[in-house]
């Protein structure tokens, strides 16, 4: 296996030794978002929690178009824990996913995958509990893969499609590197690197925060 080196954080632009990557010349910046648990329902289960004819009820917009934090939330219970007040995000999805960091699973008694979104195949479920109802889910649990979404224009400009994956730079105290960090292309995103809760504190990053993507992954994960 040959090792990828970045050189001391005084050096400007980080230097690789690796055949599976491709250095930017020019280093470039993106926002970083930071994601609390949530949970993502399709419309029927939404009824089933909360009643026939039910709309959520958009509470905050987030940084993606057309995305919000709804007034709704859940309680979560798992094998040997409860999570009260999880926030639903909208609109309603085509498939149901709860999203935790590591210390929410922890607490749930839950070991699920780190997983892209929608790649949940072999997740662990949960109970959903709502003020008309209960959802028991057979699956659906995951820790969310950091990822970057993009608009069509800025992955043109740096040579990238939907699926390519990234390395991305953290500076600061810790000068953190995320690998195989996943693109999503799509002309309803604006640039956000996403992380959970977890994975931000670890690093010391802050919302908002500009980090750098340094390089472009040359063979699929």
């Amino acid at each position: 296996m040959v090792r990828e080196e970045i050189l001391p954080a005084e050096i400007a632009a980080p230097v690789f030794i690796s055949p599976y990557l491709e250095p930017y010349p020019e280093p470039w910046p993106v926002p970083v978002g930071i994601s609390a648990r949530h949970i993502h329902l399709t419309q029927r289960d939404l009824e089933e929690l909360f009643g026939p004819g039910y709309q959520l009820t958009p509470a905050k917009p987030l940084s993606q178009p057309g995305q919000y934090a709804a007034q709704e939330t859940l309680t979560l219970v798992g094998p040997k824990g409860v999570l009260e007040e999880v926030r639903i995000l909208g609109p309603c999805r085509p498939y149901n996913q709860v999203e935790l960091s590591g210390t929410d699973a922890y607490q749930l008694g839950l070991d699920p995958p780190i997983r892209d979104s929608g790649d949940l195949d072999g997740t662990p479920g949960i109970v959903l509990v709502g003020p008309r109802g209960s959802v028991d889910l057979p699956f659906g649990v995951i820790k969310a893969a950091p990822h970057l979404h993009l608009d069509p224009a800025t992955a043109r400009q740096h040579g990238l499609e939907d699926g390519d994956r990234l390395q991305i730079l953290a500076e600061g105290e810790k000068e953190v590197v995320f690998n195989n960090v996943l693109v999503r292309v799509s002309r309803d995103y604006l640039p956000d690197f996403h992380l959970d809760t977890d994975e931000a504190n670890a690093a010391g990053i802050r919302q908002g925060q500009q980090v750098l993507v340094i390089a472009k992954r040359l063979l699929p994960a």
